[in-house]
């Protein structure tokens, strides 16, 4: 990169890779983005943002933009001369970008913090770029790759607007759905890619602290954006101490993810290791256990919690037993509304519905059947009472024991009322770096740790393995969140995988990268990036080889209920190294995903476990060394003919390739093309000039 200064405008040209950026630290801003000739920027957006909170837990946000000072200094400038009403007299903001590793890395710090105030977060390396619009890159965008449930690309952002998860600024009380990181973000990166290139960025934090990875449309451009929270106290300065980077990659998601990738490898967290040396794995990790979820009660996580045709838990073994059978796959069962204090109503799970001993029997039952057996638990809430069971009512507990003092609490100090699952509980959020909540906890889930179940998903709701924000000040956490976020769960998680013994812990979506050592199986939600764009494989690019997933209960998947659906979400799940996941209703058939009420259509169960069958058996003979701890590689260019679904509620249709692949590197070095076609008819792959014929509802592997 080269790097050149115009004193007598203030503005910095820096050059890397293809990529010219104007930089105006007189006007606070990024003039100009330019790539192969061409004008990339949209627009103007701040060199910074700055929110700072007082004792009252008032916001007051500031940019560059609000400065009336800026002292040049080497590759930067430092800014003061806020509005007295938005900042004190003597704060500066310094930002700089330099010539690092072949890209543009930048860096800010926050000085003269007072005494009354904190600072709550900061932005920086922000860039306006083209919107997307109608799917068509002509309008002068491409696409944004996101990794947002393991990974989408979005090449109209106004899809996401109209879906479940619009861009939504994270507050306390939390939603589960913000696209924060740790959490429903696994990676801290994004990418805009053209169709000749594309545009790198990283937040390269090695501690992996709290921060917003986001886009969102303005009114002539969409914003890429890292909101990093600072976890300091009142009158502490802030630096991040840690760049964020934009640097040139090509137009395919591969590339931008390949930049992420290398500063992850030199950065992993001490206890993530290959799957191939990670003593902590059980045997069946290996096996690719198919999982089986389904209800004890009801039929949906809001009915009336009545036993259903699956209790008591061994009316379920016959259909266990043949779905083992035809499919020829270890099973994984994984329960639901199994909790005998009430569905969804954490923290406390224990007794099992229908008594210890009950829930005990139909452990033993599956292990001597070679099967495991499973558990939904749901995070860090406290519930007062449940709304599914009348009966389950801890108000008085709460209130005696004066639990109000361990739960999450807002910038004013004021403890409301979560936002989770608000229709099954009410509740709180509980915030586990209080010593109270760690006690509570240790309570709800000692029993479960020693009850011989091989899997709880043990943070059902909690995103990603993250905690939901908590300002309090009583805690002995700072009041801004930040990082002390990432390094308490991550103490608290070692604790659990220590208690938990041979137990495998995992949550909803897939496990963030801090929690990667902690949380080794997770129920990946990739289905929901159909709501906003076409999911793509980032979380396995970057971290199979170190963790292995399943493709979850899929709930919300906005695609048809149709065989060919479903059949092309398993083949996605494998292809892409997850293990499969069926869920039954309680007359044995399959589900199209968790949620439903209606089972008089969707997939056809004998047609969905005939294909769970081929590729368990593919699996076993060709591919296990590919999709158990092989290396994800970039895809070549391959000639598939492409297939639509629709996509329900949402209208339209999503396309892509009729047949799913993924290319691999084993342990061995040889390298492959997984092939999978869920379709019931033969399809070809063309590839290098030759085409491979790829067998109905079954796979292939195409040597690269």
């Amino acid at each position: 990169m080269q790097y050149s200064e115009n004193e007598k405008n203030g503005v910095s040209r820096l050059v890397f890779d293809g990529f010219e950026i104007s930089v105006d630290f007189g006007a606070g801003c990024v003039k100009r983005i330019a790539a192969g000739g061409k004008e990339r920027s949209s627009g103007q957006v701040p060199l910074f943002r700055v929110c700072m909170r007082d004792v009252a837990g008032m916001p007051y946000v500031f940019t560059s933009f609000d400065a009336s000072l800026c002292d040049a200094e080497e590759n930067g400038a430092v800014y003061g001369g806020f509005p007295r009403e938005l900042a004190p007299a003597g704060l500066t903001v310094a930002v700089s970008v330099e010539d690092r590793d072949g890209g543009a890395s930048w860096t800010l710090c926050v000085r003269g913090v007072p005494e009354d105030r904190f600072v709550e977060w900061v932005e920086f390396g922000s860039a306006a770029l083209p919107k997307l619009i109608g799917d068509d890159p002509r309008a002068g965008g491409g696409k944004i790759l996101f990794p947002y449930n393991e990974g989408v690309l979005v090449s109209d952002t106004s899809k996401r607007e109209r879906s479940y998860f619009a861009h939504l600024p994270a507050a306390y009380p939390s939603y589960g759905c913000y696209a924060m990181f740790p959490n429903m973000i696994c990676s801290q990166m994004l990418a805009y890619l053209w169709e000749d290139t594309g545009l790198y960025f990283g937040a390269h934090d090695p501690d992996r602290g709290l921060k917003g990875v986001d886009y969102f449309d303005s009114d002539n451009f969409v914003e890429l954006r890292f909101r990093i929270y600072s976890g300091k106290g009142f009158g502490e300065d802030y630096e991040p101490g840690f760049p964020v980077v934009w640097a040139s990659c090509g137009a395919g998601w591969e590339s931008a993810a390949l930049l992420y990738k290398r500063f992850f490898e030199q950065n992993k967290p001490d206890n993530v290791y290959r799957i191939s040396e990670n003593e902590r794995l059980p045997g069946w990790y290996q096996s690719s256990p198919l999982v089986v979820s389904y209800p004890v009660r009801g039929v949906h996580d809001m009915d009336k919690m009545e036993p259903n045709a699956l209790f008591p838990y061994d009316r379920a073994l016959p259909v266990l037993d043949k779905i083992a059978k035809k499919t020829g796959a270890a099973i994984l069962v994984l329960l639901m509304h199994w909790e005998g204090t009430a569905p969804w109503a954490p923290p406390y799970v224990w007794p099992p519905f229908g008594g210890e001993e009950l829930f005990s029997d139909f452990v033993s039952a599956l292990h001597e059947r070679g099967m495991l057996a499973g558990v939904y638990c749901s995070g860090f809430g406290y519930t007062l009472k449940s709304n599914l069971v009348d009966n389950y009512d801890k108000t008085d507990e709460f209130e005696r024991r004066g639990l109000i003092k361990a739960m999450c609490a807002g910038p004013d100090g004021k403890v409301k009322l979560s936002n989770i699952c608000p229709g099954q509980r009410s509740g709180y959020d509980m915030c586990p770096a209080s010593e109270i909540s760690k006690k509570i906890l240790d309570e709800a889930y000692a029993p479960l740790f020693e009850s011989g179940v091989d899997y709880a998903q043990i943070l059902d709701q909690n995103h990603g393995g993250g905690q939901y924000l908590c300002y309090g000040r009583d805690h002995g956490h700072p009041p801004a969140p930040g990082k002390w976020m990432t390094e308490n769960m991550r103490g608290l998680l070692s604790i659990w995988n220590e208690k938990a013994g041979k137990m495998i812990l995992g949550c909803e979506s897939a496990a963030a990268e801090p929690f990667l050592g902690n949380l080794l199986f997770n129920d990946n939600r990739f289905e929901l990036n159909y709501c906003i764009g076409t999911p793509v494989p980032l979380y396995q690019f970057l971290y199979h080889g170190y963790i292995r997933n399943f493709m979850g209960n899929q709930v919300c998947c906005p695609l048809e209920e149709t065989t060919a659906a479903y059949d092309y979400r398993l083949a996605y799940s494998f292809a892409c190294g997850d293990c499969m996941t069926v869920v039954l209703n309680p007359g044995g058939g399959i589900m199209s995903n968790w949620g439903i009420r209606d089972f008089s259509h969707g997939p056809d169960t004998e047609t969905v476990l005939t294909f769970i069958g081929n590729l368990t058996d593919f699996y076993k003979e060709k591919a296990k060394k590919y999709l158990y701890d092989g290396t994800m590689l970039p895809l070549p260019e391959l000639e598939i003919a492409p297939v639509s679904f629709g996509l329900g509620d949402f209208g339209g249709e999503i396309t892509v390739p009729s047949v799913v692949c993924t290319a691999w590197q084993s342990g061995d070095g040889e390298r492959a093309i997984v092939a999978v076609n869920p379709s019931e008819n033969e399809a070809d792959v063309g590839f290098g000039g030759k085409r491979t014929t790829v067998p109905a509802l079954g796979a292939a592997l195409i040597k690269i």
